[in-house]
């Protein structure tokens, strides 16, 4: 909700020039996705053995006061510094996935995380616009605060809507484990650190094309009602995700989470080529949505997939670097985004977009074949 209008707020501080204000506001957007980077496996791991409830609670809380804040802030340094501390507690979707993952049946935990997707695309696709219409009713100030009200509501109905039933600890399993052998794990599974790599190059991927989205809308467009347009450019993705990203958890279930997705990384690499050559706003809509009916599934489908590969009581902490390396790639892809098509145009951003997904989809399909094969050598013997 605070995104569409975040660099119009500095601007508004009356104490920069364009320049300053348009540099302030990068550094500002992702700041709080180094620090999400760096505080996430903490969060993970505080939840594996205190409880992931607990984590939520004090995430909504911290995010809640934090946004309280910014509408207090008098320049930019404070609001950099806020958003900062805004990043320690960021991670409240990450957190819930460990959550309803660990409270989940394994046979059906692809179809409910698929769900909770849903939930967060419906978030993604209504917060900018009703906090564009609201900061034009109310201003920024009143914005903010409704925007920590609403954080405040859903710390509450975490707090006395829900309940975290003790994680049964297999047998074989242990109920703590530290930061150490969580590493061995994941470096020992060559999928799983397949996928948490993967993590990170899907969000540079999916978030390059972010910051340069607009102005290409405007030169298939042009400026008249370019918000207007924009806005359909980046709701169709959304759109498709919405679609379909319960229907990948359900295949995922059925089939097998790293089959599915593999197809739906290889689908997003082909669909982001016609991107490049597209004629007009409509058909630049028609592929977003397209690639949002791919790439709906792939985030459920990598957690659904550590749930199965993870011990519940690590599930946290490997969540949490999972997270990081999404939160990673958040930061990277703008920027190399950006500079993209700055040097080479527009076009050059969806194609290397396609390359890094399909390359992406190449390195799981290799370790998916390389880990059946020496599973048949190791049954064999």
């Amino acid at each position: 909700m605070i995104m569409p209008f975040l660099s119009l707020y500095i601007s508004s501080f009356g104490t920069l020039s364009e320049r300053e204000v348009q540099s302030w506001s990068g550094i500002i957007f992702g700041v709080t996705f180094v620090t999400a980077f760096i505080c996430s496996p903490f969060w993970g791991k505080l939840g594996d053995r205190h409880g992931r409830k607990l984590i939520l609670i004090i995430s909504s809380f911290g995010m809640g006061v934090s946004i309280l804040l910014l509408g207090f802030t008098e320049n930019v340094w404070q609001l950099f510094m806020l958003r900062v501390f805004m990043g320690i507690f960021t991670g409240f979707i990450g957190i819930s996935q460990a959550f309803i993952s660990t409270q989940t049946p394994s046979h059906i935990a692809g179809r409910v995380l698929g769900t909770l997707q849903t939930g967060s695309i419906t978030g993604m696709l209504f917060g900018p616009l009703i906090g564009g219409i609201l900061a034009d009713s109310i201003g920024f100030h009143g914005t903010f605060l409704l925007v920590s009200i609403s954080v405040f509501t859903s710390a509450i109905l975490v707090t006395f809507g829900t309940k975290e039933y003790p994680v049964k600890v297999q047998k074989g399993e242990k109920s703590h484990y530290t930061s150490k052998e969580v590493l061995a794990h994941i470096l020992r599974d060559p999928i799983l650190l397949v996928v948490l790599i993967l993590s990170s190059l899907i969000q540079i991927a999916n978030f390059s094309v972010q910051p340069i989205l607009s102005l290409y809308v405007q030169e298939l467009h042009g400026p008249e009602n370019i918000a207007f347009y924009s806005g359909i450019a980046f709701s169709a993705a959304g759109l498709g995700n919405l679609l379909m990203t319960r229907t990948w958890g359900k295949l995922g279930d059925r089939i097998g989470y790293v089959k599915i997705l593999i197809g739906l990384i290889f689908a997003a690499g082909i669909v982001y080529i016609p991107g490049a050559l597209v004629g007009s706003v409509w058909e630049l809509a028609g592929i977003r949505l397209l690639l949002g009916m791919a790439i709906g599934g792939i985030i459920p489908l990598r957690v659904a997939y550590i749930r199965q590969a993870a011990p519940l009581t690590m599930q946290g902490e490997v969540l949490g670097y999972n997270n990081s390396l999404r939160f990673l790639g958040n930061f990277i892809g703008p920027i190399l985004g950006g500079m993209m098509a700055g040097y080479f145009g527009f076009s050059a951003v969806f194609y290397m977009t396609s390359a890094l997904l399909i390359i992406c989809g190449i390195t799981l399909l290799t370790a998916h074949i390389r880990n059946a094969r020496a599973k048949t050598r190791t049954s064999s013997i």
